[in-house]
């Protein structure tokens, strides 16, 4: 699986989504999968890659929580969390949504 993070210049949540995604396969033991930091520029830079705003998480190029509404808009995103709003899903969020787009936890001892 490719894990890509799609963020705008100085977006002030991207450090905290690869942390959070980081942490979230390493809790899946998946050390394993790359995590790619993805420079997005232009609005020419948006097309055809899911980008719902600065930062979005996708997996084999398709954004992990599919409700954001694609944009070419070089604007940052908002996640709905619980107890509110943040510019970065939970780790648990994150575990989530990756298990469901199908990878599977390691089967090695943790």
């Amino acid at each position: 699986m490719k894990i890509e993070i799609l963020h705008i210049a100085d977006c002030p949540n991207t450090a905290r989504a690869l942390e959070r995604v980081e942490a979230a396969l390493a809790a899946l033991g998946r050390d394993d999968v790359a995590v790619h930091l993805q420079l997005v520029e232009s609005a020419a830079d948006t097309a055809g890659r899911g980008f719902a705003g600065s930062p979005t998480i996708t997996a084999d190029g398709a954004d992990i929580f599919p409700g954001g509404a694609p944009s070419s808009d070089l604007a940052c995103r908002i996640y709905p969390v619980p107890g509110g709003h943040a510019g970065a899903p939970t780790v648990e969020q994150i575990i989530g949504a990756l298990t469901h787009r199908g990878l599977t936890p390691s089967q090695k001892r943790r």
